[in-house]
């Protein structure tokens, strides 16, 4: 008790551990920087600023599974980590602030790309002290634990001193690289996270982050919508931007719950069972480190489709009923469903070694309508995505799924039980 009471800089996380309330403010911040991506591709949407955007995510991506890892490692509430976690929020904001001029830097002001690259440094930095700090007991793990971040926060160094070097298109480019190279290298050490000394202490813990970061990302791609289309100050609010409004929420709910109904409770339980570290740490890099990126991209990409969308139709304010969006708006839009729903049948595949026949009738679909949506107005080619959508949340209700039953009974026992522990233990303590 005497620990707990005095935990010291550091206090271990349990097999028990859930997430805090701490940490769902972190990754409030975190989501914010993964969709500021979005705001700042729906000003100028070309496939090469498209890319540079997928880089930069999954440089944030990265930064957030590092922190997540952490959490899991030492309560994020105790200790000093609270301040770690303070000083990383400073420097994400900071490093979103800096996202619009992190490849081309405008007359005046700060440098850009320098500011980007410090603020990454902090954070990836802070993340490895605490990590070297807190894992003495590792000894020998500690250059396999340091040497890749080092490396890549060399690479993204390099690459916010390139654009002080001189003014080349093919600047940009090398810049490119050089933060591709560091997202090589950051899951590459993230592959290798057992190796390394890393375990998931709390599977629990684990899944629970994982699935909430999915669950903010959506609630606030919906947040996005309006103020990508900046209907309040610029453009008008008309019937047809109703509608689309309307029918992008429809498909937001239904990729809600094509993850939330069975398989985020699904992959859970099989974190749960997986008792060997090694099996854990590989279920864990699978499913969680480059899966549910998959779904962050899929979910990021239609945000921008749909900010797009909105934006055009209300552009349109006396023919927004006929207006035809841009082909990279239709592939941003249709393509984030597509790479969302690939990815949860991939999840799928990984923790029940099945595959669901709904999602993979819907990719099929999508991938016959998404060359004609371009011949078609917004609205109907929004209106198709919602239908299919919807119709794969519904099959899915109306069949009869025994896995389905079995995994939502198992969460619900569960969760009752851990319910009864906590109300016995405050009827005795509180």
């Amino acid at each position: 008790m005497s620990s707990l009471r005095h935990p010291g800089r550091f206090l271990p996380a349990a097999p028990g551990s859930r997430v805090t309330r701490l940490e769902l403010f972190y990754d409030l911040v975190f989501v914010f920087a993964f969709l500021n991506v979005t705001t700042i591709l729906a000003e100028d949407l070309t496939a090469t600023a498209l890319l540079a955007g997928l880089v930069v995510l999954a440089l944030l991506w990265s930064c957030w599974a590092s922190f997540a890892g952490l959490g899991n490692y030492l309560r994020a509430d105790r200790g000093v980590v609270p301040l770690i976690g303070a000083v990383t929020v400073a420097a994400l904001l900071v490093l979103t602030l800096s996202l619009p001029e992190a490849l081309a830097d405008r007359p005046g002001g700060a440098p850009g790309p320098l500011v980007f690259a410090a603020c990454y440094l902090v954070i990836r930095g802070l993340q490895v002290f605490v990590l070297v700090a807190r894992g003495r007991e590792v000894g020998g793990t500690r250059r396999r634990l340091v040497v890749p971040v080092l490396a890549s926060m060399l690479l993204v160094l390099t690459a916010g001193l390139v654009p002080s070097l001189a003014q080349a298109p093919w600047l940009a480019w090398l810049q490119l690289g050089l933060w591709a190279s560091a997202v090589g290298v950051e899951f590459a050490a993230g592959a290798n996270a057992q190796g390394a000394g890393l375990a998931v202490v709390s599977a629990g813990h684990w899944a629970e982050r994982y699935a909430l970061i999915v669950l903010i990302a959506l609630g606030e791609s919906i947040i996005a919508l309006g103020l990508g289309a900046k209907l309040t100050s610029d453009l008008p609010l008309t019937w047809p931007v109703i509608a689309a409004g309307i029918l992008g929420v429809a498909v937001i709910a239904a990729m809600w719950w094509m993850y939330f109904d069975t398989l985020a409770s699904a992959l859970e339980q099989k974190m749960h069972r997986t008792r060997d570290p090694g099996e854990r740490a590989a279920l864990a890099r699978d499913a969680y480190l480059c899966l549910h990126f998959v779904l962050i991209v899929g979910v990021i990409l239609f945000a921008l489709g749909l900010k797009r969308y909105l934006t055009t139709i209300a552009a349109q304010a006396g023919n927004g009923w006929l207006v035809r969006p841009a082909g990279i708006d239709d592939a941003a839009l249709f393509g984030g469903v597509i790479v969302y729903v690939a990815g949860l049948l991939v999840l799928g595949r990984r923790v029940s070694r099945r595959s669901r026949l709904a999602p993979a009738v819907a990719l099929i679909v999508l991938g016959f309508v998404l060359p004609a949506v371009s011949r078609l107005p917004a609205l109907l080619g929004l209106g198709a995505l919602a239908l299919v959508c919807v119709t794969v949340v519904v099959s899915g209700l109306r069949r009869a799924d025994p896995l389905r039953g079995q995994v939502r009974q198992t969460a619900l026992e569960e969760q009752v039980a851990a319910e009864s522990e906590q109300s016995e233990w405050r009827r005795r303590h509180l």
